[in-house]
């Protein structure tokens, strides 16, 4: 069986009316291992069987993205939850530990005592649309596999 490999990737990540979103241009380029759950499956597709070099226009739609909108992580809580947060802002966002998840909310309105606060992926229910170019490609270790993503 052949080891996965850990891709270097340069991305432009554009809206469906062509406004940029985000960019690795600038800065450090996204450095994943071959199958990691950490990368979304609509990037992991597109790079598999892919050499350096290679350019590519991706479109990845919601479910090989961050999936759906849930209106069902959209809750209201009382601001008190909030203790401690001087000037609560809608935007802000805040990393809750509920149980065995951690999540992260935003929050997005805010009504006297009552907060507005959105779990969802900021792109869930978003087509994304890509353009890749792979800058590096090589044979992943066995400590990378066992760790589940690159180690340098």
């Amino acid at each position: 069986m052949q080891k996965p490999a850990v891709f270097t990737v340069h991305y432009v990540l554009k809206n469906k009316v062509g406004e940029l979103v985000d960019t690795s241009e600038g800065s450090e380029p996204l450095y994943f291992l071959e199958g990691s759950p950490e990368i979304i499956e609509g990037i992991q597709k597109a790079v598999k069987d892919r050499n350096v070099g290679d350019c590519l226009e991706v479109t990845v739609p919601p479910a090989m993205a961050y999936g759906e909108h849930n209106p069902e992580l959209i809750r209201t809580v009382p601001r008190s939850m909030f203790e401690g947060v001087e000037n609560l802002q809608v935007g802000m966002k805040f990393q809750t530990n509920t149980g065995d998840t951690a999540q992260v909310v935003q929050v997005v309105s805010i009504d006297g005592n009552l907060v507005r606060v959105d779990a969802n992926h900021p792109l869930a229910g978003f087509t994304l649309y890509f353009d890749l170019e792979i800058i590096g490609k090589r044979e992943a270790t066995e400590e990378e596999i066992n760790a589940g993503h690159p180690l340098s």
